[in-house]
């Protein structure tokens, strides 16, 4: 069995997996539940003030069957005296020792102000601080939140001002509703972050009541834009993980989150360069035992692939994540169709004739039965057919040796501009 453990940004930490700051982490007695069942680590639901909230505050997204395909909520940080979490983060602490608490903070962008909270929280024992800098409603309109989180030289200035105090490492928690957010994880690591997570919520609206009109969630009939999470978002949280975990200038560790519910994405967030993984959703659908599975499932996984510790993991997948202009434009794939596998829905035929380039026939084989078949000389090799294909094993996408060299988009315009002579002009196409 492989070894679990990880050291994040100087963070021991028994597991990967940790509780995002959230509704699972609001008290002392979820978070000693949560470890019981085998969580690694947690962090407080986010400290600060005020001490308010709103009913209602969450709504989901239910999609094509699936319960919770997409997560909402106006909820704002904690709505308990920061006294009695500090107290309770202690006692939790004093019973796990081995298990990680980060507190996540939000306050004023004022000096002053952080130095007065990072001081109190880290006297009562916690491993680390996340600063959020993301969440995007509430908090938002008084300046703090993803209002800072979205201004990069505010970010820098309030990560130095708790760097100026702080004696743990100091997480900074992004907010994705940034055009680049490399822009803002390299002032952070300006700023001295010790590490950064992502994602914090998106902007959304979860949907409308078409009966009565009102947004959903309202309040007393009136709606506001929140956060989205959930599996929906696990794409958006992956690629910008990617990106940060690629830039040279971020180069500190980082914690994935967005829309992790299997150990599978596990995997997927960690080959990408994240060294732990942050979860909400999936616990709040699914309840705390969800890890179980989780933990089962990425000491299989290891075993399989003969990792004696899951921090070789980490970032093994990033090389291969490039620019659009690296692609070899000359690389070829096509699909083909498996008699045996194929149940004869004809999806991959629609699709093709509807939506890509009609290079799917329906034919009549010599036993007289109706087969479907690829003309891989008009095949883009678009995937489609493969997506919409309802039948296992039914549809391959097979490489192709494309009879040209190799050629980037970069390298095409290097020839077109005359930089590069070695091609020839049927290869630049």
């Amino acid at each position: 069995m492989a070894d679990l453990s990880i050291d994040f940004a100087g963070i021991k930490s028994p597991n990967p997996f940790w509780l995002a700051s959230a509704p699972p982490t609001n008290t002392g007695y979820q978070v000693q539940r949560a470890f019981e069942a085998g969580w690694g680590g947690a962090v407080w639901k986010t400290l600060g003030e005020p001490v308010i909230n709103t009913s209602s505050r969450f709504a989901a997204v239910h999609f094509g069957g699936q319960r919770v395909a997409g997560f909402n909520n106006i909820e704002l940080i904690t709505d308990r005296p920061l006294e009695v979490n500090l107290k309770e983060i202690y006692e939790t602490k004093k019973r796990f020792p081995n298990n990680t608490i980060i507190a996540s903070l939000m306050v004023e962008p004022k000096q002053e102000k952080w130095h007065e909270i990072v001081k109190r929280v880290e006297a009562v024992g916690v491993d680390g601080l996340e600063l959020n800098f993301g969440c995007p409603h509430g908090m938002a309109e008084r300046g703090m939140g993803a209002a800072s989180g979205q201004q990069p030289d505010l970010v820098q200035a309030q990560t130095a001002w708790v760097k100026e105090v702080a004696t743990t490492p100091v997480i900074v928690k992004m907010t994705p509703n940034i055009t680049d957010i490399t822009v803002v994880a390299r002032h952070a690591v300006k700023g001295g972050a010790d590490a950064i997570s992502l994602i914090n919520t998106i902007n959304s609206l979860a949907g409308v009541d078409i009966h009565s009109w009102n947004t959903i969630p309202n309040v007393g009939g009136q709606g506001a834009h929140g956060g989205y999470c959930g599996p929906a978002v696990k794409p958006i949280a992956l690629s910008m993980v990617a990106e940060c975990a690629r830039d040279r200038a971020v180069g500190v560790p980082i914690s994935g989150i967005g829309g992790i519910s299997t150990w599978q994405d596990v995997v997927e967030f960690m080959l990408m360069g994240s060294t732990g993984i942050q979860v909400c959703t999936a616990v709040m659908h699914h309840g705390f035992r969800i890890v179980e599975e989780m933990i089962d499932g990425l000491n299989n996984y290891l075993d399989e692939k003969g990792l004696a510790s899951v921090m070789e993991l980490v970032g093994k997948s990033v090389p291969k994540y490039s620019n659009w202009g690296d692609l070899d434009l000359n690389y070829k794939v096509v699909a083909r169709i498996n008699e045996d596998n194929c149940i004869n829905c004809n999806k991959c035929h629609i699709a093709c004739e509807d939506a890509s380039h009609q290079c799917i026939d329906m034919l009549t084989n010599a036993e007289g039965k109706a087969i479907l078949q690829v003309r891989e000389e008009d095949c883009v090799g678009c995937n489609l057919c493969s997506i919409v294909c309802p039948a296992d094993g039914a549809i391959d996408m097979v490489a192709l040796d494309s009879g040209v060299a190799p050629m980037t988009w970069n390298q095409r315009n290097q020839v077109i501009s005359g930089l590069n002579g070695s091609y020839s002009e049927a290869e630049v196409g």
